[in-house]
């Protein structure tokens, strides 16, 4: 058997075992009636449906499904339309000078009305988060958009997708098994993956000296993704079924700085990107010292898709706060290696999705495909002709209503998904897709030119 092969074998068999021995509890009623309902119009033009039947026929032309809560998740998707990690045409683990994913369609959809997702823990409304994943799952799998915002009603001109990549953490944590349960109960061919499993099998590929039981793994997050325990479950599981030691793991949950990335000013009204990044590397480091654990930080996971986008400065900072000295004394020194693995968990999602593609035949045939990669952009926004919707004065939904919510509303369409228009995006956004997102921007910028 070729070696990408036996490297395939080894993940799938990893991430089967994983998924077997980590089951998750029986999904509440809300989640099993969004997927009974997901498959109750077979045209797919109601609300929250799609029709099934298209899977029955070939499916390696339809596009790939990209999404998130917010425009977070085209880091995500910034990776895979940059990747060069295969040989296109032997499929080995080898460059070749070509994008990995040249022939291929991408849809992504940003749920920008209904983020952040990490609130609705916070506020208990866990199965609701639960179902805005399912009902995001129905939208790539589905035909069914709106052509703009000031729309009364549907099109369906929407192809549907053979694949879809979770670009978000907590949508992961929270969200990845009720969509295997879901395609598994609707027995279509479609295959998913998401963040959490592909940085979790990336420490697995780390250096042994940098992962083992005398080093620790520092996961960096956001506060609900921490709090979902994922991350440390889904690293435990993957090191201990291929037979690898177990590091110690800690984790952080950063407060504002996704925001400060994205340059909301609410935000950095109180300060800069770098002072939030420091200051929570602080409190980490303090309750890691506290802990009594001294094993040194060896590898770091960017746990939220923001954080690629500063990893050269939160590395430094950590190599800074190393040598951090009080009264003579090395405060951290012990507790951080003087170098430092970095898990990237969107490019390895971008090769987790390239492997699978090619182990299923599911790559776009080369006289079928986009040649370039090309991408169609969705967005959600508020449907003001929703009876009942409460909307705030930036024309957002107000707080009370979107946390508010109960499950199993299918008739009630309170955000659609839209074509993303740089009139539907701040500032901020654009111009961090301009500076950090290359590749996602310029096949954006054609579609939508500059304001």
């Amino acid at each position: 058997m070729p070696n990408f092969l036996k490297t395939v074998v080894l993940l799938g068999l990893i991430a089967f075992s994983s998924l077997s021995i980590a089951q998750s509890p029986q999904p509440p009623k809300s989640i099993l009636a969004t997927i009974q309902h997901a498959t109750s119009d077979p045209t797919g033009s109601s609300p929250f449906t799609f029709d099934a039947s298209v899977y029955q026929q070939d499916t390696r032309d339809l596009p790939i499904g990209v999404f998130d809560s917010g425009i977070g998740g085209l880091t995500v998707l910034e990776a895979i339309l940059a990747l060069d990690s295969f040989n296109n045409q032997t499929l080995e683990p080898k460059p070749d000078g070509k994008p990995d994913f040249e022939n291929e369609r991408f849809i992504y959809l940003g749920d920008q009305a209904n983020m952040p997702y990490g609130n609705y823990a916070a506020v208990n409304k866990q199965d609701y988060l639960r179902e805005l994943i399912l009902k995001d799952v129905v939208f790539l799998l589905g035909k069914r958009n709106w052509k703009d915002r000031d729309s009364l009603q549907p099109t369906m001109d929407k192809p549907p997708v053979k694949a879809i990549a979770i670009g978000c953490n907590t949508a992961t944590a929270y969200g990845l098994e009720d969509v295997k349960q879901a395609i598994k109960a609707w027995n279509i061919p479609v295959f998913v993956v998401g963040v959490v499993e592909a940085g979790a099998r990336g420490v697995l590929e780390l250096p042994k000296e940098s992962v083992q039981a005398n080093t620790c793994v520092a996961v960096l997050a956001t506060v609900g993704t921490c709090n979902s325990g994922a991350y440390p479950k889904s690293i435990r599981s993957t090191l201990g079924l291929a037979g690898r030691q177990i590091p110690s793991i800690v984790q952080q949950g950063f407060v504002e700085l996704a925001a400060a990335i994205e340059g909301d000013p609410q935000v950095l009204a109180n300060g800069t990107a770098i002072d939030f990044l420091r200051r929570d590397l602080l409190k980490m480091l303090e309750e890691h010292r506290k802990s009594g654990d001294a094993r040194p930080i060896g590898s770091v996971v960017l746990g939220c898709t923001h954080f690629p986008l500063v990893e050269a400065e939160i590395i430094k900072e950590l190599l800074l706060l190393r040598e951090l000295q009080v009264g003579g004394k090395f405060l951290y020194r012990d507790l951080i290696s003087d170098k430092i693995e970095v898990v990237n968990p969107a490019h390895l999602t971008a090769k987790e999705l390239f492997r699978t593609l090619a182990t299923s035949r599911l790559r776009a045939t080369p006289a079928n495909g986009a040649q370039d990669a090309s991408v169609s952009y969705f967005i959600s926004v508020p449907n003001p002709a929703s009876p009942g919707i409460q909307l705030s004065k930036d024309g957002g939904l107000d707080y009370d209503y979107k946390y508010g919510r109960l499950t199993q509303q299918f008739s009630m369409e309170d955000t659609k998904a839209v074509p993303m228009t740089t009139d539907l995006l701040p500032t901020t956004s654009i111009n961090l897709m301009k500076q950090r997102l290359p590749k996602v921007w310029k096949i954006f910028s054609n579609a939508n030119p500059t304001r």
